[in-house]
């Protein structure tokens, strides 16, 4: 999912998919590339599990799959805790008295 994520293209689609539904020509519109290559980039956004799309006649509808979303939000917010406990644990420790050499607090 991060993968699909690290391209500003796809986080520009994903972006536009969050405000609703949005066609492919929707999607392309703001982007400076060739119809295929859209269809690339979604097709990664599709395979990533982020993003579903359904045909209806000529036209392809995108919508954003938001638990998708929601366990790369919940990995986010598990690796910020672990840091932040790292970090308060490393506040503690230099706010500890040193030992000298003899084992005396200075």
């Amino acid at each position: 999912m991060f993968a699909a994520l690290a391209d500003g293209s796809r986080r520009s689609m994903v972006d536009r998919l969050s405000r609703g539904p949005a066609t492919v020509k929707q999607l392309a519109e703001p982007l400076v590339m060739s119809l295929p290559a859209v269809l690339q980039h979604l097709r990664v956004l599709e395979e990533s599990g982020l993003v579903r799309s359904a045909k209806s006649g000529r036209v392809r509808t995108c919508h954003l799959e938001p638990a998708a979303l929601n366990a790369a939000e919940q990995w986010i917010a598990d690796r910020r805790a672990e840091w932040l406990s790292r970090l308060d644990r490393l506040g503690d420790y230099l706010e500890t008295p040193e030992l000298d050499s003899e084992g005396d607090q200075s």
